[in-house]
């Protein structure tokens, strides 16, 4: 048999990261058992090299180093090397991160690890320069001292190896002690401990760098309206919310000429981003200024919620009704297109290229205002100026000063100035659609999917039904593709189908179609669901132990099976599964989903109460065990246009919506549908009254039917 290794496969792989590589002189594999067993054979390390498509600096890396001749010589001749796309394994991405930050206190990406031919690290770091420069050490002098220690030292090395995988397992495999739960609630310890943690001079967590965090704010926002019941008293967690909503919303995190987020800002003060814009961060951020606007009545959270999603569908759409997953950070500059890439050159400016932007793009947007006025109105509100806060003199738009503020200084007023801009953004806009584009990476992935769905279906509910609609686009597009009727798949790229479902795809898209199913009422979104739920209890739930692995049992590669309880830069696959299940007991009570959420929860729920600063998920899933699912029960062929917006624009954050036929007929019908033997208690006895719609609203007590949207919305607030 040939040797693998002695060209570079990655031509061979669908992921637009791997292919990125594809025409390295090094002779990369993917992660596969023809790169193991060549290992083995000429008994030589393994080079791994881990990161994602819109990653900033495993481009950096790659142009540095893995483009370069001498750099491949010594990986060809010394290694086999690997690339492995951390989107399409994140089992892979997950055990050697383990290892990074146990050894070196942190991590990110690239992250680069050498491996014994058993795939045992010795060695991780994450970005190396070729040579060495600023405390760091260089890739190329690396490589060969690794290789030299290799051949003189290997038996050191093996036993270090052994060792870093030993904790790697106990820090994956291990099984917290349960505690008793489903007693109070862990929240407002929880977010004490939350606003303790938050900037409250820049909004967020932490010092630089700054991550959204968004399920921390979220945690705030139910603690808030637990204290309050609505946005008008305040609280310290409802200003620690509001505080960072504020920060994101305003700064360089949010891109305000075309909307959505970037990835994470560099500073502190929410200025300068890492340019690159994921699904994810778009669903979580989506869905949580759905819920700022729902319970502080901010306009400019309903408009960060319409600029990103208008973004998702138009930057990120799948014309099938998918989302594909990122946008690189990088594109090359304007002014020189054919040359080399470089981060944020789409998104930033200077004074010179909004005049010219201006100017050259009037017929866009024609104004009431001469083109010198409306550059320096868009200057002053962004913050553009000769200095810049980039780069060589560039601007990343950030608010910098208000509308109130802008039409003093200007002598006009909040409407015209309004008006003035909207102008401005619009010429400044098309200008920026006519600059080299950054890169997409067009994998559909399972779980993101779901994510992003449930953020349009909750969007439906409190602005516009017409997110809904794209949500169940998504939702449908997901199911025909990667569902074959018993198990997911993890992603397709241009009908490449690939991968198994791990837990947070289950998990996600569980999530996202229940929340569909609430928005539309199409209870095969429902029926969806609750196979999703069959499917990840069967291939990643221990029913003896209440534990929730990463991946199923068929994955056999790895030799660790790991527990995803944290929140990273997803949400908690744990906490997202416990309270999906929770939700879907009250519709099949006989499938066992309660009795794996309460499992789930006593197994990890400990975390959530000792380090909730990196459990929030699960700690907002063992607070709808405390208190209950708030159940809205509507008998009707549709949801009235008038109780969707009482319901949907309601903060209730242990809401359970569900639509049912009005007649005992079309209730049965549906029933055969979902192969549900009995009406579950959530629909039992709750038909039309007279023929009307009707809605129940329970938690463990119920109101009365209702008929009218005022007497529902008393019941409501009642059971808030």
């Amino acid at each position: 048999m040939s040797d693998p290794t002695a060209r570079n496969r990655l031509d061979e792989t669908a992921s637009p990261y791997l292919r990125q590589h594809a025409d390295n002189p090094v002779n990369w594999q993917p992660w596969d058992e023809q790169a193991f067993e060549a290992a083995r054979e000429r008994d030589v390390p393994i080079f791994l090299s881990i990161g994602y498509s819109a990653c900033h600096w495993c481009h950096v890396m790659e142009e540095e180093s893995f483009s370069d001749p001498e750099v491949a010589e010594v990986l060809n001749e010394q290694f086999v090397p690997i690339k492995v796309d951390r989107e399409e394994r994140p089992d892979v991405d997950s055990l050697y991160m383990t290892v990074c930050q146990a050894v070196r206190g942190g991590g990110g990406w690239p992250l680069s690890v050498f491996l014994t031919p058993e795939k045992e690290p010795f060695y991780v770091g994450t970005y190396f320069p070729k040579e060495a420069k600023r405390n760091q050490p260089g890739f190329l002098p690396l490589t060969e001292r690794v290789a030299e220690e290799w051949r003189e030292n290997r038996g050191e090395l093996e036993d270090r190896a052994e060792q870093w995988m030993q904790t790697a397992r106990g820090e994956l495999e291990s099984l917290p002690d349960p505690i008793e739960g489903g007693g109070d609630s862990p929240l407002l310890d929880a977010a004490d401990e939350l606003a303790r943690a938050a900037d409250d001079d820049h909004g967020g967590f932490g010092r630089a760098p700054k991550f959204p965090q968004a399920s921390r704010v979220s945690a705030l926002l139910r603690a808030h309206h637990r204290e309050r019941g609505d946005g008008e008293l305040g609280t310290r967690y409802g200003d620690a919310a509001r505080n960072a909503l504020g920060a994101m919303a305003d700064g360089g995190l949010f891109d305000h000429l075309g909307g959505g987020f970037h990835r994470y800002c560099t500073d502190a003060h929410w200025t300068v981003p890492h340019f690159e814009k994921m699904l994810y961060d778009q669903a979580a951020l989506a869905d949580l200024y759905v819920d700022g606007y729902r319970l502080f009545g901010d306009d400019r959270y309903a408009e960060v919620v319409e600029e990103t999603l208008a973004f998702v569908d138009r930057e990120l759409g799948h014309p099938d009704g998918g989302f594909y997953a990122t946008l690189d950070a990088r594109s090359a500059p304007p002014e020189n297109p054919e040359g080399d890439h470089e981060e944020g050159a789409f998104y930033v400016w200077t004074p010179e290229e909004v005049t010219e932007a201006v100017s050259e793009y009037a017929a866009e947007a024609p104004a009431d205002a001469p083109d010198d006025v409306l550059v320096d109105l868009a200057c002053a509100r962004y913050g553009i100026d000769a200095a810049g806060n980039f780069e060589d003199g560039q601007t990343v738009l950030t608010v910098s000063a208000s509308l109130a503020d802008l039409a003093d200084d200007f002598g006009r007023s909040e409407d015209e100035i309004a008006d003035l801009l909207t102008a401005a953004e619009r010429r400044l806009r098309a200008a920026r659609e006519d600059r080299p584009r950054p890169a997409r990476d067009e994998k559909v992935l399972a779980g993101w999917n779901g994510l992003m769905a449930r953020a349009y279906a909750e969007a439906g509910l409190a602005l516009d039904t017409e997110y809904a609609e794209r949500a169940a686009d998504a939702v449908e597009y997901v199911r025909e593709t990667l569902w074959d009727g018993e198990r997911l798949s993890r992603r397709v790229i241009a009908g490449d189908v690939a991968g198994v479902g791990y837990a947070e795809d289950y998990a996600y898209l569980a999530a996202g179609a229940l929340a569909t199913y609430e928005a539309t009422g199409d209870h095969g979104h429902l029926g969806f669901a609750l196979d999703l739920a069959d499917a990840l209890l069967a291939e990643c739930y221990d029913p003896e132990t209440g534990a929730l692995y990463e991946t199923p049992e068929s994955v056999e590669d790895m030799g660790v099976r790991s527990q995803d309880v944290a929140d990273g830069p997803t949400p908690s696959p744990v906490g997202v599964a416990a309270e999906t299940l929770l939700a879907l007991d009250a519709i099949d009570p006989d499938a066992g989903y309660g009795d794996a959420a309460e499992a789930m929860l006593d197994r990890y729920g400990g975390r959530a109460e000792t380090t909730p600063t990196s459990h929030a998920t699960l700690a907002l899933a063992a607070d709808t065990r405390a208190e209950g699912l708030l159940e809205v029960t509507v008998a009707a062929d549709a949801l009235p246009e008038a109780w969707r917006e009482r319901v949907g624009a309601a903060y209730l954050p242990h809401r359970l919506l569900t639509v049912r036929p009005p007649t005992a007929a079309g209730l049965a019908a549906w029933l055969d549908d979902l192969e549900l033997g009995d009406a579950p208690p959530v629909w039992a006895g709750r038909g039309a009254v007279d023929g009307e719609p009707a809605a129940y609203v329970c938690r463990r007590a119920c109101s009365p039917p209702v008929t009218t949207t005022e007497e529902l919305g008393e019941w409501l607030a009642e059971f808030r």
